[in-house]
């Protein structure tokens, strides 16, 4: 019986999973998904719990829920993989043998490689909103917070959802003038790109909203350090920012086990073909997720569309038949803007966000790049869609793993 072996039981591995237990369950393979922890996390909760929208028990279920009952699930940690002898070896002393790995260990936050980010003022006025811990501690501090300086801050690029800082920045505008005391509360955005993201059209929308909303913006900020005595920022031209607050998105990077195998970039990322998805050094290793350095965002919507295109290209592997290059990078991501209200941009590689209706032209009922209450009940409804659709690996009617031009404004 021959073996694949996921390495992460996140978004992407267990749609993986999912996917590949239906297509496999009658060839004569061994799935195995491996895991250290035993909570899966809606990750895009953790954009809601500070400001005590969504609870804990909202994003947080039991991993084995969600594992296909016949794959099997290896609870441990891994320690490394050693690609040319196909083993993965974990840190119990134990190795496991593939015949195809599929590498979906996602992207974590490294505040340690900012200087003085996890200093003396870490969960105390600096927070990061990236982890579960990191949310928690600052739905504590802004329950009873009487106002100040509240600074939003970006590291450096690529992050994990590249629009939820934009995101929190609005809805923290929201949350104060729900306690009526916005007017004590300055709001300021930084972020190292030269505008609000990383695509021209979608930068100038989501300009305006921060304008009209009268929050601050500092761009080309490359932050240099932490001051924790003066509660500042210091960028490396000398740049000072002062804040009460500081809501920081730390360089992300991918898992230390990819340093420890020597198979990625200088974030840990695993160089892979941005449209087959496989592996540039190893035909028997796949990559998705967060995991990889294709040059798509790292949001969820983009590892859905990537399990999909990924089991038919593992199927053609299997059977010795070439690989699809299929992916183009798409992303589907609504960004909340307060006050009940969202956007929703669609792009990919080639194509930025415009105008337009999706998923149906001329028709929507969701509007693009444009805010409306509708896109803000489709952002709250994902979290259903995602813990009983996505991650079971059942396919969203409608929607493409490949982005439509259908319905768009290109003009």
């Amino acid at each position: 019986m021959k073996h694949l072996v996921i390495l992460g039981a996140g978004t992407a591995g267990t749609m993986m999973a999912n996917h590949l237990s239906h297509q496999l369950e009658k060839n004569d393979w061994k799935i195995s998904i491996v895991d250290e922890r035993k909570e899966h996390h809606y990750q895009p909760g953790y954009l809601f719990l500070p400001f005590d929208i969504y609870s804990p028990s909202d994003i947080i279920k039991s991993i084995d829920e969600f594992i296909p009952k016949n794959a099997e699930l290896i609870r441990g940690s891994i320690n490394k993989i050693a690609p040319k002898e196909n083993k993965v070896h974990m840190e119990d002393g134990s190795e496991l043998n593939y015949d195809v790995l599929i590498i979906a260990t996602g992207a974590k936050i490294a505040p340690e490689e900012t200087e003085g980010m996890k200093g003396i003022e870490w969960q105390k006025s600096v927070f990061d909103f990236y982890t579960f811990e990191g949310s928690l501690a600052l739905r504590n501090k802004l329950r009873d917070w009487q106002g100040g300086k509240l600074v939003v801050h970006i590291t450096e690029m690529p992050i994990k959802c590249p629009v939820a800082p934009l995101e929190f920045a609005f809805l923290a505008d929201s949350f104060f003038k729900h306690k009526h005391m916005r007017d004590k509360v300055e709001i300021t955005y930084v972020t190292p790109l030269s505008g609000a993201f990383t695509k021209p059209k979608a930068t100038e929308a989501l300009e305006h909203l921060l304008k009209e909303k009268n929050i601050n913006i500092e761009s080309d900020f490359a932050i240099e350090h932490v001051n924790n005595e003066n509660k500042t920022i210091v960028d490396y031209g000398g740049r000072v920012i002062p804040f009460d607050i500081l809501v920081t998105v730390p360089t992300n990077k991918g898992d230390e086990m990819i340093e420890r195998s020597g198979m990625g970039d200088d974030l840990n990322y695993v160089p892979t073909h941005k449209a087959t998805l496989q592996s540039k050094e190893y035909a028997n290793i796949f990559v998705l997720g967060d995991a990889s350095n294709i040059p798509a965002s790292k949001a969820g919507s983009v590892a859905h569309f990537e399990a999909e295109i990924l089991t038919d290209n593992i199927l053609h592997y299997i059977n010795g038949e070439p690989l699809k290059e299929e992916f183009d990078g798409h992303a589907n991501c609504f960004i909340e803007t307060g006050n009940g209200k969202a956007l929703l941009i669609d792009f990919n590689y080639t194509h930025e966000p415009v105008e337009g209706s999706f998923p149906f032209a001329g028709i929507g009922p969701l509007r693009l790049l444009k805010e409306s209450r509708m896109n803000h009940m489709g952002k709250l409804a994902f979290r259903w869609i995602y813990w009983n659709v996505l991650l079971k690996g059942t396919h969203i009617p409608f929607v493409s793993a490949t982005m439509s031009e259908s319905g768009k404004h290109y003009n």
